[in-house]
């Protein structure tokens, strides 16, 4: 079959022709263009065959770095070869495309432009990416939609191929990657009559041979450099008519026509706009929307990029275009204009035509582009075509570079832009819109329900998805549309026939969810409120206003509680599609019903049968408990109703808090003003305590009777949302009644209470306290939020306002003692049970008020700095970690970076503390003078230091200097007070950093010598882009690229730093030994040296069949089968005549196959193909064994005239913190 109509997204659609032409595509997991890699790697596992016979090589690389030098090789060893990347991953690349390009290589590159890291990372589109590429030689072809990914992939493919230089096609990242929509498939079997197979042969002869030798990437002196640089001129005017022979080509096969520029619109335009990319269509959109009118305006769709085919552009424009933008999805701060701007007024200037060619920014980091904004656009032209009159004419307003879709009221760019306008064609639509929440499984059961009714109706369908950034437990909407013909409104639903609120909280938050209800459209909401009397007290009055005010059809279901009973937990994506299916007229409600079960079968076929069977009884009742609320006239001039907890809290909040976290908070982020942004990106600690998300369905209820005060509940949270509070008896006058409390055990406490306090408002519920609890009975059971609510919230307002932190009654050292100590980090966007976040909290309890973390980009990165929640906080004093993030590849270095300057500066400080002491003028007193000598002795003892820095500097600002120079040197030490406490400076990363893309940087920062903490959260793989493969993943691992199971041992990190015998190392698991993980992080921190500390932490992709509240459970299991070995090797131990390696695990007793099998990760070979599964499983647990015998061996054979040296340079006396 030449072709197929059916529904798929960008990146799936690139895939076609990517596998079709490649013999080779190297890969690096990158959001969001690794769904590309997965789907190539797939098709090769699978066994499916390109256009040349055989199937694909897939290989993982440990870097973009890697990636480019590999495709390099690859290419020169005559394989076709293509990667997929994005943003950071296209950057690091940039060097191997000049390579590439300059070697007339034909590789292709399919990259889902994104924004790059400049003030704050961002992982959603725009063409900053790809715009930084444009010197490097490479040819770049766009697509604006997804049936173009089908089309023009295999263009670019074709014309590499032809025309011997190397491609990006590119599209737009998440807007155009990932929407599905249904277009028109080319067959590999088809594409094969289009191939150039003499080009390809071609290639291939000119392969690096040694049966025909030939020298490349030679050395080349000013005599020949440039003339050779020259030589390959023709080559790139060649290609425009390549690239459009070949678009010819697939023009004659599709019926699908396209040029290197297509213009539609008005023949006699005055106005028109060019752009790249998704804008092309919404643009077009409202450019017919327009031309109904009477107006005459146009689109210019930038396609070949480069090379720029100047006279081809113009060619495609109208003679009577008076005004052109050309709209960039970029910025190049402090050029003359964005690259699409610079290129078509040099066009226009060489054609001779006489037109005004200005230039806008839209769109950065996927900000929405709208038909409104495009209309924006058409009217700012007029300013410049001689049409506009009266109030809209004057000078003042023509900006000739102009920015749309935001408000600038700093530099007054930005245009205006009108209400939101419906532009859609007279077709028969059917718009829906679905607020989710992250980890429900609304998302993906919305993507097929789309692919279900394109599929079974022939309906044309576009699904789009958007998300927070939080891991799991964030918002999620989703998009919908359904039409009788081809969708190109590549914009989110303004208008909705449908929606579905699926989780009860949102309507308090805020969210303007009935701003884009249809008047008379359907709402329903998934709550526990079954009654209209419920529904009136839940509900905010501005929300029932709303509801009345639209005349919407109200429905409600307690879709959770269905599907508790059903055994779904909190997954309620199929019971919500269900209602969506009854309600919404897509399709017969008993087709829909009969195809989600034989979808949920071979969905959930993994899973088993259980799962699949309560899927199917979750469907069967839902129709059932989906109920019609007749709500009463009076709504719409309701003025009562539920008021959000934290409303008056943010009221009475500091500015940033009412100015910018809330606005973002309800969805309103897209109207702050640019006057609201920090320059630089910088952002205060501590807005997390201000959401109150209200997320779980079940919280821990405390028997104080039960409690053993083990105070192990408060060290595994992930979000440090509960806590021991211990009270005075003068504290607990007017507790609430249900205030329990008991006599604290710890001698330090001795005659005060302990109470274990829940946040309720702030805990997601993901139940690994209850399930650690070790008392008998378990102290700590899980209820529902509704019946724990009012008094928790209750008891925790009190316990805040009366109780004082006992944090100075015990040295931080052991379990018990720990939880004392304020948590720094609280309430992040974690997922429930997180492995990561109880590390990284126990590194704040430790030494927060002088923590300073640098931190690669990843999971960690995501839920400790995702705007505007700042789970990082501070202490009573003001003081807490200050965080940063450079990229994911550089994090050892940008931490070493801060490290050795703070180095520098205390260093300078320490000499101007020294020239006061030696200035014989000083009438400096005794006691400061003494104060100083001690510091100088003790300025690396941290509590020692910052007390007498303290002390120090408030009496050098009560002295008066005795001469100007003295003056000014205690004026310098004044304004570097901060640096008199000593910095607990932590490298902070995930395995794909540590492992992979950066460990050339940490290698080369544990090898300085210099006094270093790094600390390398092991989730053993790409957690934060989809679980994939890591050199941390173990053998026979099922995830991303390694969907046969990981073929090699995991990379062990920690035994290779013991080749460095001059630096700490510990290998540690919270969940495994909760004492040796506090021991190794103070003894990491006090040692005189750089120290590693790797820890594994339980993710959520492991598909843990208990679910992440039986985590540290699984850890447990895990050390004890010998899966992760725990030990700390510790310098300076040789030197006090101690073996430095102490290994602090028994020998494996626990059976590794039980382990294994409660993990989705190696289950999922093992059902599909047992025998491969059982070798590898049998393998590692002989690794697991083997680690032991090897760690105890080593154990003994240091000797102390090894270390000696090194040791009495490097360490202190002692090793407490």
């Amino acid at each position: 079959m030449a072709s197929e109509r059916k529904p798929m997204d960008g990146m799936t659609a690139a895939a076609y022709a990517a596998y079709a032409l490649s013999e080779a595509a190297v890969i690096f997991p990158i959001t969001p263009a690794s769904r590309m890699a997965e789907t190539v790697e797939a098709w090769s596992a699978a066994g499916k065959k390109n256009l040349l016979g055989q199937p694909v090589m897939v290989k993982e690389m440990q870097s973009e770095k890697g990636v480019a030098g590999m495709v390099h090789g690859s290419l020169a060893g005559g394989a076709l070869t293509s990667t997929f990347t994005a943003s950071q991953g296209l950057m690091l690349m940039i060097p191997n495309l000049y390579k590439i390009a300059g070697e007339l290589l034909p590789g292709v590159f399919h990259i889902t432009s994104r924004s790059l890291s400049a003030h704050a990372l961002s992982i959603f589109g725009d063409h900053q990416d790809i715009m930084a590429i444009r010197p490097s030689g490479i040819c770049m072809l766009a697509s604006n939609s997804v049936q173009e990914c089908m089309d023009l992939s295999l263009v670019a493919h074709l014309s590499a191929i032809q025309g011997s230089l190397p491609f990006a096609h590119f599209f737009d990242g998440f807007r155009t990657s990932d929407e599905i929509t249904t277009i028109d498939t080319i067959s590999p079997e088809a594409m094969r009559g289009l191939v150039d197979w003499d080009a390809v042969q071609r290639f291939k002869a000119q392969a690096m041979d040694c049966q025909n030798p030939m020298m490349r990437g030679t050395d080349q002196n000013p005599d020949i450099y440039f003339q050779n640089r020259e030589a390959a001129n023709r080559y790139y005017n060649a290609m425009p008519a390549i690239v459009q022979a070949n678009m010819d080509k697939v023009a004659q096969l599709t019926g699908r026509a396209y040029h290197l520029f297509d213009y539609v619109g008005a023949p006699d335009a005055t106005r028109v706009v060019a752009a790249m990319g998704s804008a092309c269509d919404t643009l077009a959109e409202a450019a017919a929307h327009l031309n109904a009118q009477g107006q005459k305006v146009g689109v210019l769709k930038v396609r070949l990029y480069r090379p720029f085919d100047a006279t081809a552009a113009m060619a495609a424009l109208p003679n009577t275009v008076q005004v052109l933008a050309a709209l960039d999805r970029t910025k190049e701060p402090g050029s003359q204009g964005e690259p699409l701007l610079q290129d078509l007024v040099q066009a226009a200037f060489d054609s001779g035509r006489k037109m005004d060619v200005i230039g806008g920014r839209y769109g950065l980091s996927s900000k929405e582009f709208s038909p409104a904004d495009a209309i924006a656009v058409f009217d700012h032209l007029r300013l410049f075509s001689g049409e506009a009159a009266g109030a809209e004419s004057g000078a003042d307003k023509a900006l000739r570079r102009f920015t749309v879709g935001i408000t600038d009221d700093v530099t007054r760019l930005s245009i205006p832009v009108g209400p939101a306008v419906n532009t859609l064609p007279n077709n028969r639509y059917q718009q829906s819109i679905f607020y989710g929440f992250g980890s429900d499984g609304t998302v993906g059961a919305n993507k097929q329900a789309a692919k279900m009714v394109g599929d079974a109706t022939g309906s044309y369908v576009q699904e789009y998805s958007w998300f927070d950034g939080k891991k799991s437990g964030g918002l999620t909407i989703s998009y919908q549309r359904f039409s009788n013909a081809p969708i190109h409104s590549p914009y989110l639903v303004e208008e909705a026939d449908y929606i579905g609120c699926h989780k009860d909280i949102y309507p308090l938050r805020g969210y303007p969810m009935l701003d884009h209800l249809k008047d008379g459209g359907i709402f329903v909401l998934n709550c526990p409120w079954g009654s209209l009397e419920a529904l009136g007290a839940h509900l905010p009055a501005a929300f029932k206003q709303a509801l009345a005010a639209k005349h919407a059809r109200f429905f409600q279901i307690d879709a959770n509680k269905l599907a508790q009973e059903v055994g779904l937990g909190p997954r309620i994506n199929m019971i919500m599609e269900t209602a969506f299916f009854k309600l919404a007229g897509v399709m017969d409600f008993e087709q829909a019903v009969e195809l989600l079960k034989r979808d949920i079968a071979t969905l959930y076929a993994a899973k088993g049968q259980k799962v699949i069977d309560a899927n199917i009884a979750a469907i069967d009742q839902t129709a059932a408990r989906l109920k019609e609320v007749r709500y009463p006239a009076s709504w719409a001039h309701a003025k009562t109703g539920a008021v959000a907890s934290n409303a008056q809290a943010i009221a009475e909040g500091p500015a940033y808090i009412r100015d910018y976290f809330a606005p973002i908070s309800r969805l309103e982020g897209n109207q702050l003003p640019v006057s609201a942004m920090h320059p630089a990106g910088f952002q205060p600690l501590g807005s997390t305590a201000y959401e109150k998300r209200r997320v779980a369905v079940n919280i821990p209820e405390w028997d104080v009777d039960k409690c053993i005060q083990c105070y192990q509940c408060a060290t595994v949270c992930p979000h440090a949302a509960i806590r021991p509070f211990v009270a005075a008896p003068a504290e607990l006058e007017g507790a609430p009644d249900a205030f329990a409390t008991k006599p604290a055990t710890l001698a330090a406490l001795k005659g005060k209470q302990l109470r274990i306090q829940v946040f309720p408002e702030d805990c997601v519920g993901c139940g690994s306290c209850a399930d650690n609890c070790p008392a008998p009975g378990k102290a700590l059971v899980m209820k529902p939020l509704s019946s724990q609510l009012d008094a928790q919230r209750e008891n925790l307002a009190f316990a805040q306002k009366n109780i004082s932190p006992k944090d100075h009654l015990a040295a931080p050292t052991t379990v018990a003692t720990l939880q004392l100590q304020q948590p720094l980090l609280q309430f992040s966007g974690c997922c429930g049970g997180c492995g990561e976040t109880p590390h990284v909290k126990m590194l704040t309890q430790l030494f927060g008020d002088r923590l300073i973390i640098a931190n690669a980009t990843g999971c960690s990165s995501i839920w400790g700095a995702y705007s505007p929640s700042m789970p990082y906080c501070a202490n009573k004093r003001g003081h807490g970690p200050a965080w940063g993030n450079s990229l994911f590849e550089d994090n050892a270095e940008y931490g070493f970076g801060i490290t050795r300057a703070l180095d520098v500066r205390r260093s300078g400080l320490t000499n101007l503390l020294q020239q006061q002491l030696a200035d014989g003028s000083s009438q400096m007193d005794e006691e400061t003078r003494s104060l100083i000598e001690d510091w100088l002795e003790f300025k690396d003892e941290p509590n020692a230091a910052g007390n007498l820095g303290r002390i120090i500097c408030e009496n050098l600002e009560a002295y008066r200097p005795a001469t100007s120079e003295e003056a000014s040197r205690i004026q310098r030490i004044l304004a570097e007070k901060t640096l008199f406490q000593k910095k607990s400076v932590w490298i902070v990363g995930g395995d794909g950093w540590a492992y992979d893309i950066d460990f050339d940087g940490l290698d080369e920062v544990l090898a300085s010598k210099q006094n270093v903490n790094i600390l390398v959260l092991d989730t053993e793989g790409y957690s934060n882009t989809g679980g994939e493969m890591s050199k941390a993943t173990q053998l026979g691992s099922v995830s991303g690229f390694s969907l046969d199971g990981k073929p090699t041992p995991k990379k062990k990190l920690g035994r290779m730093m013991l080749q460095y015998d001059y630096v700490y190392v510990a290998n540690i698991c919270l969940g495994a030994n909760m004492q040796q993980t506090i021991d190794a992080f103070r003894e990491a921190e006090s040692y005189n040296g750089p120290s590693i500390v790797v820890a594994l932490c339980p993710c959520i992709s492991w598909g843990i069949h208990g679910g992440m509240a039986t985590n540290i459970r699984l850890a447990k299991e895990g050390v004890k089968a010998g899966f992760w070995p725990l030990f700390r090797f510790d310098p300076r131990r040789a030197a006090a005549g101690k073996d430095p390696l102490q290994v602090d695990y028994a020998q494996p007793t626990g059976n590794m196959e039980e382990f294994l099998n409660k993990q989705n990760r190696f289950t999922a070979l093992a059902g599909r193909l047992p025998q491969h599964s059982a070798l590898l499983q049998s393998e590692l647990a002989k690794e697991g064994t083997d680690d032991y015998r090897t760690l105890t061996n080593l154990a003994g054979v240091y000797q102390r005239a090894e270390c000696d040296s090194r040791s009495n340079s490097l360490g202190r006396d002692s090793i407490s913190a």
